[in-house]
């Protein structure tokens, strides 16, 4: 599975590109989405506007926790995942992972995840992370973004 998230804007692109992200459903900077590897081509699309790479269970079970929602706003609770037939957090994480289920196929739950810009920010919006930029393919290390994403919320004081 790989976690998506839209580094720079999209005015002035060309319609193939907005059409990739309307597909992806990056609508916003700081928007990250969990697809699988069959839609790889519509993120090669979008490589200038992007970066992604494979996220892990405990970075994914972390997401879904802090930044999960359902319908109505709310975030994923006990009972909400009970009704769909998830043990807990963990069971949904490890589903996720293994390409049983798709985050799209759970009712109610909300397939875009909305971030905070990273805490100390992006090295650079206009070159690829192998050239010390924020864009492309990151592989692992996408999850020291998430981090940093996660932590950009928090006050001094450790809380949103």
């Amino acid at each position: 599975m790989l976690a998506v998230i839209k580094v720079r804007g999209s005015n002035k692109t060309e319609p193939g590109i907005r059409m990739a992200f309307k597909e992806l459903r990056l609508n916003k900077n700081n928007h990250l989405v969990l697809v699988d590897e069959s839609q790889i081509g519509q993120i090669r699309k979008a490589k200038d506007y992007v970066t992604w790479g494979e996220i892990d269970e405990e970075h994914l079970v972390k997401l879904l926790h802090e930044r999960g929602r359902i319908t109505g706003n709310k975030p994923l609770d006990e009972s909400f995942l009970k009704e769909r037939g998830f043990a807990s957090l963990n069971d949904l994480a490890s589903k996720l992972l293994d390409g049983s289920i798709k985050v799209r196929d759970i009712e109610s739950m909300k397939p875009v995840f909305r971030m905070n810009p990273p805490r100390r920010g992006y090295h650079s919006t206009k070159r690829t992370f192998n050239l010390k930029g924020a864009l492309g393919y990151r592989g692992k290390d996408i999850n020291k973004l998430i981090d940093a994403m996660l932590e950009g919320g928090k006050n001094g004081q450790g809380e949103n």
